[in-house]
């Protein structure tokens, strides 16, 4: 069954474990082994570096005309968690994770957050085995095929919220975590954003970083609304 993802992927693992790592979902690590370091989040960590640094690398050679603000909102689009999730489906990764019996029952197997965690998790034990090469072939074949085609669907809403406020001296803003809630394994994150102290727009995400994304997003729409 791994084998077929390894064909899917094109890519055949020296270390099949790393594989077998970066399809451990936390809920399945804890439930099985009651230690969440066996899991893939910290495949998912270090993913996330080498994925936004070969595409950042790419987007920069590749449109050498187009300004920082496009660059940025170009790579949020392509590693965000909705692409991420598409090419996820496309190797059909969810059936290979490994998941504990509430994520299972949850829909785990489907949920976009889950399967875009598991791509950068597989991109990371790519690196891992393989080397640079091995993570970048796999980017290239998935990710950057994508780069510059159509229209951004999912803008990098922070920086697009913090160059509009920018427009004016002297404008702060800030982002406070408002609360959390759920298990570990399939947690929901608050976060407000504020305005020189004013509150301007509140997010929910499977992350920090998800959650501010929906913050700046309400603010930033609301903002460009007026």
């Amino acid at each position: 069954m791994i084998k077929d993802l390894e064909a899917a992927i094109g890519y055949r693992f020296s270390n099949i474990t790393l594989l077998q790592n970066a399809l451990t979902h936390s809920s399945y690590a804890n439930e099985r082994w009651h230690d969440s370091l066996k899991s893939n989040e910290r495949l998912e960590f270090l993913g996330d570096s080498i994925l936004g640094m070969i595409v950042a690398e790419h987007l920069y050679k590749q449109f050498p005309d187009r300004p920082e603000g496009e660059l940025t909102r170009m790579r949020a689009d392509m590693v965000c968690e909705t692409s991420l999730a598409v090419i996820a489906e496309k190797l059909d990764l969810g059936k290979h994770l490994l998941l504990g019996h509430g994520e299972e029952q949850g829909g785990g197997r489907t949920r976009a957050s889950t399967l875009a965690d598991a791509v950068e998790s597989v991109i990371a034990a790519c690196f891992l085995d393989g080397g640079m090469s091995a993570a970048e072939r796999f980017i290239r074949q998935f990710v950057l095929c994508n780069a510059g085609v159509g229209k951004l669907q999912n803008a990098d809403y922070k920086t697009a919220l913090q160059e509009l406020v920018q427009q004016k001296k002297n404008q702060v803003l800030t982002y406070t975590l408002a609360g959390e809630s759920g298990p570990d394994h399939d947690k929901q994150f608050f976060v407000e954003v504020a305005l020189n102290g004013e509150k301007i727009g509140e997010g929910s995400g499977s992350s920090k970083k998800r959650a501010e994304q929906s913050a700046a997003q309400q603010a930033f729409e609301m903002l460009t609304e007026k």
